[in-house]
């Protein structure tokens, strides 16, 4: 990166690449969890489930690629071992064991309430310093927020659905 773009993205540049890259640990697992999930899945609605859940990961490594590179345009290295992202997580991953749609539908939903806070973290840590950052994890941001909004409507098709079975 240049050294008036590592300038623009404040003193704790440091900081920043750490939670970048706590951030990026969590989409490569959010990635992996969500693509495991559709292949597994089982249960009522399984087809839009798993539709979401594929098209959920596609989009959680969509985000790690975006975050990769704004590692690397700030001076960083991306976590480079899977056993990384274990170690780095803010969300953890959580897997599928039990297969059942709703129970993959709520571990996905804990897993995006926790990214959700995670980039409002970084939201607010770039807002008045880094621009350029800033605005790749609102847009992060917005997305994770559809997520949860996608799988809880969907956890309330199935319950009102086996409401009035």
């Amino acid at each position: 990166m240049g050294t008036k773009g590592r300038e623009l993205a404040g003193k704790d540049v440091e900081k920043l690449i750490e939670m970048l890259n706590k951030a990026f640990a969590d989409e490569w697992l959010a990635y992996y969890q969500y693509w495991i999930g559709a292949k597994v899945a089982k249960g009522p609605m399984r087809g839009a489930v798993v539709l979401e859940l594929e098209e959920h990961a596609a989009e959680e490594l969509g985000h790690a690629l975006m975050l990769t590179e704004r590692i690397i345009q700030l001076g960083g290295t991306p976590l480079l071992t899977p056993q990384k992202w274990y170690d780095m997580t803010n969300c953890g991953y959580e897997a599928p064991q039990d297969p059942y749609v709703e129970v993959l539908l709520d571990q996905n939903i804990e897993a995006e309430q926790c990214a959700i806070e995670v980039y409002q973290k970084l939201v607010d840590f770039t807002k008045d310093t880094d621009p350029v950052t800033y605005e790749i994890v609102l847009q992060i941001l917005a997305d994770e927020i559809t997520h949860e909004e996608d799988l809880q409507a969907l956890a309330e098709d199935i319950q009102l659905m086996k409401e009035r079975g």
